[in-house]
């Protein structure tokens, strides 16, 4: 590896120049950040992740109401749904050669514009063809967005040397929330669909430009961090599917699964197969994601402290913890509780597999191209995760479904010593 220049080292928080820029270029792409950058960039990113989960969440909450108003079938709803999913997940394997060609800021402002207007797009519709097409480009934005988003929040890290990544997942889960409780007061009101994501896409369309404003430049996505010597990209001839990269995919594939069949089968598990009453039933999804947020809130100053691989090993535990919990549980209570100890469990792990994918890309694009991987698979899983769930319950029962879940849970837990030893909180750092 050609050691550092003279200058370089001089500049250990440097932003070296794009191959083909000429010094005389504008200053975002060539010059040490000023100092404080990297503490903005941090609340910046955090609030793309808020935005983004306030957006979605209003699509969300008016699926029924999009369904009813537009005399869809269950059928003819479920199909339509899928194109956003499909149509994200395609689209994030493009985004690392867009990453490395204009900069991940550049894709979440722009983005961040698109993705309030085709929530009105949606809202707007009127006929399946109609919403087909606006779920189409909206899942194209928001795979985009997703990326892009996640890609800079391991520059942040890598700059910080400090773990961010649980604290943005931490502002999205907590955006879920506001979005759906927002949704709900609105619902009651009797807003319509188009009404609602008018408003919603209007008012969050310059907040998230606003929020946006104090990311760090492009040129940080091609040369990030302060070591003494330059790490390049580690994507290979193979476009980035590298074997830590394909272990991180399965273990967040496995992950996701896990969470669809909390988040898709618990109201179900608690109402047949614990004799929970339909109202008693909804509590073990809320626990879950009330317990997750919580422990996203956390879990960035536990990686500093314990390092991402104990914090991995320990929260995976407590996420078997958990399923055996649920499984083994005499009452819908206990059963309840096994879910909220597996949203503490499931809080930090997806968000400690970004960052170590990210981290496994090396300095430069490398890092949004190793996320687009890993995302393909979380996406698989949350698309997959329901329907296999739901195929498995059909033929061994759910209860045997949740209690096939354990081991691979467990060989998740073993998994942990993929996480990579040079990310933010594998070596504590005092603040």
């Amino acid at each position: 590896m050609p050691k550092q220049s003279s200058h370089a080292a001089a500049q250990p928080q440097g932003i070296e120049p794009h191959p083909g820029q000429e010094s005389g270029q504008a200053s975002e792409l060539v010059g040490p950040l000023e100092p404080g950058a990297a503490v903005r960039a941090r609340r910046a990113i955090t609030a793309v992740f808020f935005v983004n989960g306030l957006l979605l969440a209003s699509y969300i909450v008016r699926i029924p109401s999009l369904k009813a108003d537009l005399e869809l079938t269950s059928s003819q709803l479920g199909v339509i749904l899928t194109f956003f999913g499909v149509s994200a997940l395609l689209t994030m394997q493009f985004v690392g050669r867009l990453v490395a060609r204009f900069g991940s800021v550049h894709l979440i402002r722009l983005t961040l514009g698109l993705l309030p207007l085709a929530l009105c797009g949606v809202g707007l519709a009127d006929d399946a063809v109609q919403l087909s097409l606006a779920l189409i480009v909206m899942g194209t934005v928001h795979g985009t967005l997703d990326v892009a988003m996640n890609g800079h929040a391991v520059v942040v890290e890598r700059l910080r040397q400090r773990p961010v990544m649980n604290g943005c997942h931490a502002a999205w889960s907590v955006s879920a929330v506001v979005g759906s409780l927002v949704g709900a007061a609105v619902l009651r009101s009797g807003v319509s669909p188009a009404g609602h994501l008018l408003w919603a896409g209007g008012v969050l369309l310059p907040v998230g430009l606003a929020a946006s404003a104090w990311l760090l430049p492009a040129s940080a996505d091609r040369e990030s961090g302060p070591a003494d010597v330059p790490e390049p990209s580690r994507v290979s001839g193979r476009g980035g599917w590298s074997g830590p990269v394909l272990v991180l995919g399965a273990m967040g594939l496995a992950l996701m699964i896990c969470e669809a069949a909390v988040t898709s089968w618990s109201g179900v598990f608690l109402h047949d197969s614990r004799g929970a009453t339909l109202s008693a039933a909804a509590l073990g999804y809320t626990a879950f994601t009330m317990c997750q947020a919580i422990g996203r809130m956390v879990g960035d100053r536990l990686a500093e402290h314990v390092g991402s691989r104990r914090l991995f090993r320990l929260n995976g535990s407590i996420t078997v913890l958990g399923l055996v919990t649920v499984v083994v549980g005499p009452s819908q209570f206990v059963s309840t509780v096994g879910f909220a100890v597996m949203g503490i469990g499931t809080s930090v792990l997806v968000p400690l597999i970004f960052s170590a994918a990210g981290h496994a890309g090396g300095r430069g694009p490398g890092a949004a191209t190793f996320v687009s991987r890993v995302t393909t698979f979380t996406y698989a899983g949350v698309l997959a995760g329901p329907a296999l769930v739901g195929w498995l319950a059909q033929v061994f029962d759910l209860a045997w479904t949740f209690a096939g879940i354990i081991p691979v849970m467990i060989a998740v837990v073993l998994g942990a010593k993929a996480m990579a030893a040079a990310g933010p909180g594998e070596t504590p750092t005092k603040p």
